[in-house]
């Protein structure tokens, strides 16, 4: 309890849970546009469940890795290497080095490919004009979509978690901060999950921009795995720029719906005048 205290009454304390929520939030987005994604698909009625659940194990899993952080700093140890040849040297030769990986590298190059694969798909039955053929039980057809939707976003909910708790850890090694920190963020994802849910499935065009930004996630765990690190800056200004670039043409659209009643009504008296 006077840890605690203490705590509380410490601005660095305070400033170091500020930063973990807002980077929590941010590392939530990607997290939260995928179970939009997916809950899209299933019956309306299912939906806000879905989002909900998904969340709900989004927070058990952050909080029961929290409590195992000293099992998950071990995940950034080596495990293996791989051999890898670098390029032509004309003076000496062809270098070798060896690349080591963690079960952390490991588990978001795994994150990474599902969310490639995943994405690819969502694109392909989005512009796959061929019909479904075959005819399921309606219930069965449900029951079975809520499940392997639950599933997968229980999977990214673990990718994503491991992500977020590892860079708390390198912020501040006060577990009730990153415990609080977790809380809220995941507060604001329940908030912001059905709004933002409902926006993407009444913008059709969002859901593509939607998809295209789990691609780049996806390419960027994959390179993270590898020891390529992307700074996470400059994925979410790119992010804003096209969310940007998007809502300037959704203006433009509105703008344009509006316009064509006052044209046709335009043309109507026009002729109307001819006629006389």
């Amino acid at each position: 309890m006077d840890g605690l205290a203490a705590l509380i009454v410490d601005p660095a304390a305070w400033a170091a849970l500020i930063a973990l929520v807002v980077m929590e939030v941010v590392l939530g987005i990607d997290n939260l546009v995928f179970i939009s994604i997916l809950s899209n698909k299933l019956p309306e009625a299912q939906r806000s469940k879905a989002r909900r659940i998904g969340i709900g194990l989004a927070l058990i899993l952050r909080l029961a890795l929290l409590s195992t952080i000293a099992f998950l700093v071990g995940l950034t140890q080596p495990v293996f290497s791989l051999p890898f040849q670098g390029p032509p040297d004309p003076v000496h030769g062809t270098p070798m080095f060896e690349m080591d990986f963690s079960w952390r590298d490991l588990i978001l190059i795994a994150g990474g490919l599902f969310l490639i694969w995943k994405a690819t798909t969502e694109i392909h039955e989005k512009v796959d004009v061929e019909p479904t053929h075959g005819v399921l039980d309606v219930k069965a057809a449900a029951a079975a979509n809520f499940g392997s939707v639950i599933v997968q976003i229980l999977l990214l909910d673990l990718v994503f978690s491991v992500d977020s708790i590892l860079t708390a850890v390198g912020m501040t090694h006060h577990l009730p901060i990153m415990v609080v920190a977790v809380v809220v963020a995941v507060i604001v994802m329940l908030l912001a999950a059905d709004p933002l849910a409902n926006f993407i499935h009444n913008n059709p065009t969002v859901v593509m921009l939607a998809l295209g930004f789990l691609l780049m996630i996806g390419v960027t765990l994959i390179a993270d795995g590898f020891g390529f690190h992307v700074p996470k800056g400059y994925i979410y200004a790119a992010m804003a720029f096209s969310a940007l670039v998007e809502g300037l043409n959704m203006a433009a659209r509105r703008a344009a719906r509006r316009k064509s009643p006052a044209l046709a009504s335009g043309h109507a008296s026009s002729a109307g005048s001819d006629n006389v």
